[in-house]
């Protein structure tokens, strides 16, 4: 569970009802026809804007927001390094036996082509391909928080502007403007926090994972064409820690078993 996505929305919406708590007629901050002309006709629009199969899936993706992803970590390091022991010392043919211990599919498969004798020149392209794809998908589903975040403040004027013509046909009952004012903005703020505090930011979440799961593909991309080449254990330590943050650099010493080359 990733407590920060959590954390930001209670945050948001907390401080925002404590403001309304804190004045008077909190009520009026309550519109469902407001609510419905925001939430539905930004939904709406993004259906406009993308296709159906790629709309569908909004919730799973969504669900991405609130769970926890580990940064690239010191296991992937870890992992390398003992198969790189392994194939300096008994030939990289010795892997195969090892794949069936290896979790991550993608460097499953990278691993696998290497044990099969595939040129390095393909491996890399055919790693880089299905990284690529994964950046493509990763880019709709940032596209459609990133149009709903756009389109709820819209929405939230048209209703606004929808509140003010009605309000100005009852301009002969001056005791109305005021609440028929009040309720017109509303739908301006239901559309301000959709957008700025739900979509948007899931958006940038959403980028931000999809960040981390690429560097991660590309470590192990440079890790099997390490392993393929030969590269020592510790020599291969250092490549793959270039790509991790300074603080999360932390791999347990454990014996090489040669001489550093």
């Amino acid at each position: 569970m990733d407590i920060a996505t959590i954390a930001g929305i209670l945050a948001g919406f907390g401080v925002l009802v404590g403001t309304i708590l804190t004045g008077q007629g909190a009520l009026a901050f309550v519109d469902v026809p407001s609510m419905l002309v925001v939430f539905g006709g930004s939904i709406a629009a993004t259906l406009v804007n993308f296709p159906m199969d790629q709309f569908l899936p909004t919730l799973k993706v969504a669900a991405k927001t609130f769970t926890h992803q580990k940064a690239v970590g010191v296991e992937i390091v870890q992992k390398f390094m003992e198969l790189s022991q392994l194939a300096r010392r008994d030939g990289i043919l010795a892997l195969d036996r090892a794949l069936k211990e290896v979790e991550e599919p993608f460097m499953r498969s990278g691993l696998e082509m290497a044990v099969d004798g595939t040129e390095p020149e393909t491996i890399r392209d055919i790693m880089e391909t299905e990284v690529q794809s994964l950046l493509e998908r990763h880019k709709i589903g940032q596209g459609i928080f990133t149009a709903l975040g756009s389109y709820a403040p819209a929405f939230g004027m048209i209703g606004t502007l929808i509140g003010l013509v009605q309000m100005l046909q009852n301009l002969d009952d001056p005791s109305s403007i005021g609440p028929s004012m009040a309720i017109a903005l509303i739908t301006t703020f239901y559309g301000a926090v959709l957008g700025n505090l739900v979509y948007l930011p899931m958006a940038g979440k959403l980028k931000n994972k999809s960040t981390q799961e690429v560097t991660a593909k590309r470590m192990i991309i440079e890790g099997v064409l390490s392993i393929q080449k030969g590269v020592h254990p510790k020599n291969l330590e250092r490549k793959l820690m270039n790509y991790m943050a300074p603080r999360d650099r932390r791999v347990e010493e454990e014996p090489v078993g040669e001489e550093e080359e």
